[in-house]
């Protein structure tokens, strides 16, 4: 089996023996996901050379973790003073430092300090994931070793699935076992934006984290048990387990299910959803939290 082909296999026994989560097949049924979005050029770096592109989204992707503490950060805004997501306050003070200094190199990723991504990113220098970030950072220049990214994406010969599982294999915060959300993001994030080609990306699953979820279960697509719905509806923490594992899963699998309705990939349709997750409407409701490194 290839990667995604494990996590569709896996999310679909998942999904089928779960517990605490069903998929309302009606609902599935009727959701429209929207057009599809494209990158945001101001909060990414993507006007830079292939080479650099490159690096920045594999520099992204090793530290796009952390949507539990995400409530904790210091958040960037826009002119008119509106606070942009996590997600959004990390890829664009990244972008940053890559359109000011460009990208670290892989000496200076292993030797990564809490204080300097910290400052980096315009967080407190104590908070807790600042030390997570600043470990993937270090885990990615031991990964790269003499290694360019451009030559990371070689080694995988044109196979996003193959790159997933290198990167998987290769660094300990990239092994989201079952699901490998991010380790699958990076081949799609660098051929969203143009600086590779893979046979076989529109293979890949959805990136299952806790937006792509709390949008299909706010369209009624995914229906929790009262318990767990109580649980994420007054805003505590859920347990890295069984619950939080049966809501990733039936996401992926439901996801597969609509997007051969559409006729469209799985990424793409996670990319519509996950964007679609920034509505205010959809924010104003609690989505599930859970501190781990895997999204």
């Amino acid at each position: 089996m290839t990667l995604p082909e494990e996590v569709r296999s896996g999310c679909e026994r998942t999904a089928r023996s779960a517990r605490s989560v069903r998929i309302d097949l009606e609902a599935l049924g009727a959701l429209d996901p929207g057009p599809p979005p494209e990158l945001d050029r101001r909060r990414h770096h993507l006007d830079a050379p292939p080479d650099e592109v490159a690096a920045y989204f594999l520099t992204l992707d090793t530290i796009n973790f952390g949507s539990g503490w995400f409530p904790t950060l210091r958040k960037r805004r826009t002119e008119d003073g509106t606070a942009v997501s996590g997600y959004f306050t990390v890829a664009w003070s990244l972008a940053d430092r890559f359109r000011a200094a460009g990208p670290w190199s892989n000496a200076e990723l292993r030797a990564m300090r809490t204080e300097e991504i910290a400052d980096t990113l315009g967080q407190s220098r104590d908070h807790e994931l600042m030390a997570l970030f600043a470990q993937a950072l270090r885990q990615l220049g031991s990964f790269l070793g003499e290694r360019a990214p451009h030559d990371v994406v070689a080694q995988a010969h044109g196979s996003a699935a193959r790159l997933a599982r290198d990167l998987a294999h290769g660094m300990a915060l990239f092994d989201d076992r079952g699901f490998w959300k991010r380790a699958q993001i990076v081949p799609s994030n660098l051929a969203l934006a143009g600086v590779a080609t893979f046979h076989d990306v529109d293979e890949l699953t959805i990136f299952a984290d806790n937006l792509v979820p709390h949008v299909l279960r706010c369209d009624g697509v995914l229906v929790y048990s009262d318990g767990l719905a109580a649980l994420i509806d007054a805003g505590r923490p859920l347990r890295f387990g069984a619950q939080e594992r049966e809501i990733r899963a039936c996401a992926v699998h439901a996801c597969r299910q609509l997007a051969l309705r559409l006729g469209i990939s799985e990424r793409e349709l996670d990319h519509r959803l996950w964007t679609r997750g920034q509505d205010p409407a959809y924010k104003a409701r609690p989505r599930h939290r859970c501190r781990t490194v895997y999204y």
